[in-house]
């Protein structure tokens, strides 16, 4: 399915809750939230049923995302049953990893493909500090349980913020000397309007690069096929890569192939910005198959040209990243 700038629209994020278990300081403030309500939320069989109308389109990947997907409860029948669907989507999911540990054998075998894990220090005082939460040691039992079961390649997503954990970079480049994951550094991007880090907090893509370009010498590995945003380089001799998502100094705009759903039913087909088809009312109405794929060819053609990050008017949105699913 392509949408008006002949982007191939193939992937779906879906939002199965916007609760969390951490409290990370660029993604929810301080005080947290007020989580949606029971009603609020789709169900797992109006997910589903997203899931099966997106597939039948042309989704070719599906990624579960929250909130922290893994505290809804019933995830892992859930992930069984949209990797059952006819289509068979690549069914992935993005977690902080709190919980990866518990779930990682039984999400592997209702299907999953793999996991990325939101990981953005690799000392625990400073995780403490992010995260407002105690869990370090759970986060890396969880990678180490992930790897072990086969959830590969196992990828780590970091947020590097100027001043705060900046001079990890290279730390976190290491570990693809010694670890077949991909290490994703993605830039800070300003989602939210009501978090505490001023816009000198980012560390632009050119930045995150010259900082693990200090621990050794990087070849660029070419881009295969379509669908993916990150710019990657591998170290001589290193089992894993790294991964450069440069959101905001250099944009994919022309080449985003995603579309997101949130936990509350609407339907964003754009990141940053605050523009949502109301998904729920219309799942919700006793509507049929034909028109829930007219609706999702809709909100595909309603995906704009690119953000307007750095634009004199561009305004951060109102929700928090967590209610969105990223």
């Amino acid at each position: 399915m392509r949408d008006n700038f002949g982007r191939v629209v193939d992937y779906l994020r879906l939002s199965v809750t916007d609760r969390c278990n951490l409290r990370c300081r660029y993604c929810m403030p301080a005080q947290g939230v007020d989580s949606l309500g029971h009603g609020q939320i789709l169900s797992y069989e109006e997910l589903l049923r997203v899931a099966a109308a997106a597939a039948a389109i042309g989704v070719r990947k599906i990624r579960v995302t929250g909130g922290e997907p893994l505290v809804r409860k019933g995830l892992v029948e859930f992930i069984g049953r949209l990797a059952a669907l006819p289509q068979r989507p690549e069914i992935t999911l993005t977690t902080n990893g709190m919980l990866l540990a518990q779930y990682a054998a039984p999400l592997k075998q209702a299907g999953l493909s793999r996991v990325n894990v939101s990981l953005d220090t690799l000392r625990s005082e400073r995780f403490a500090q992010l995260t407002r939460r105690s869990g370090f040691e759970q986060v890396l039992a969880g990678l180490t349980a992930a790897e072990q079961v086969g959830l590969a390649p196992l990828k780590i997503n970091m947020v590097p913020i100027a001043g705060v954990n900046a001079d990890e970079v290279a730390d976190f480049a290491r570990l693809t000397l010694e670890h077949p994951w991909e290490i994703r550094f993605i830039e800070f991007m300003p989602v939210s309007g009501d978090l505490d880090f001023p816009p000198e907090s980012r560390f632009p893509a050119d930045d995150i690069i010259a900082a693990f370009s200090s621990v050794a010498p990087v070849k660029v590995i070419p881009r295969q096929g379509s669908g993916g945003v990150a710019r990657l380089f591998r170290f001589a001799g290193a089992s894993g890569r790294l991964g450069v998502i440069p959101a905001v100094s250099h944009h994919f705009c022309h080449e985003c192939n995603r579309l997101r759903v949130t936990a509350d039913g609407r339907v964003r087909p754009c990141l940053f910005s605050d523009d949502e088809l109301d998904l729920r009312t219309l799942l919700r109405s006793g509507v049929g198959d034909e028109e829930l794929h007219r609706f999702l060819r809709h909100a595909i053609s309603a995906k704009p040209e690119k953000h307007h990050i750095g634009e004199e008017d561009f305004r951060p949105g109102a929700r928090p990243m967590q209610g969105i699913g990223g």
